[in-house]
């Protein structure tokens, strides 16, 4: 077998063309991946089947892609992506906005290590859960706070039906996303 230090120039250049062709397909194959991402989480609350969205839905399609944009980033990105302040986002707006946003890592999620420290800060009586009483009150008085409906969205997805608490390590599994997806 010839080393790359023996190969002929036309070796060489084919060898080259077919690394340059298995890239292109590769980012091709990642991009139409991504793309497939964002529709899916699109037509998830495109309730009418026309393309379009609720801007009030933007976060929670975001969030559902494993970005966690501050609320200052969502208001620029929803600025960027809206129809004439008609409070609609179409997907020929949101899909390269969004796809940018995750082929640049932006608005990455906190790592695992960093919500469980704030789990168990947030946990006194080290029980391994916190109460919905508890979380609603710290996720609607503290930082970037929560609305009660969106508290209510929330606790309907995360809480234990059968004892009424948050596991809260449950709760950093299904948030944690593989930034490689």
């Amino acid at each position: 077998m010839m080393s790359q230090t023996d190969e002929t120039p036309a070796v060489a250049k084919r060898r080259d063309n077919n690394m340059a062709e298995s890239n292109n397909q590769s980012a091709e194959t990642k991009l139409s991946d991504v793309h497939k991402r964002i529709k899916a989480a699109f037509e998830t609350f495109d309730n009418a089947a026309n393309n379009t969205v609720d801007v009030r839905e933007i976060g929670t399609i975001i969030y559902s892609l494993g970005c966690f944009p501050s609320q200052a980033d969502l208001h620029d990105f929803i600025a960027e992506v809206e129809e004439d302040h008609s409070g609609y986002i179409h997907l020929d707006r949101f899909l390269p906005a969004m796809t940018k946003v995750l082929l640049e890592h932006k608005f990455p999620p906190i790592p695992k290590d960093l919500l469980l420290q704030a789990f168990e800060v947030l946990d006194k009586d080290n029980k391994g859960y916190l109460e919905p009483e508890e979380l609603t009150k710290y996720m609607t008085q503290e930082g970037e706070p929560f609305t009660q409906e969106e508290m209510e969205e929330m606790l309907t997805g995360l809480a234990d039906h059968e004892r009424n608490v948050i596991y809260y390590k449950d709760v950093i599994n299904q948030l944690a996303i593989d930034p490689d997806m």
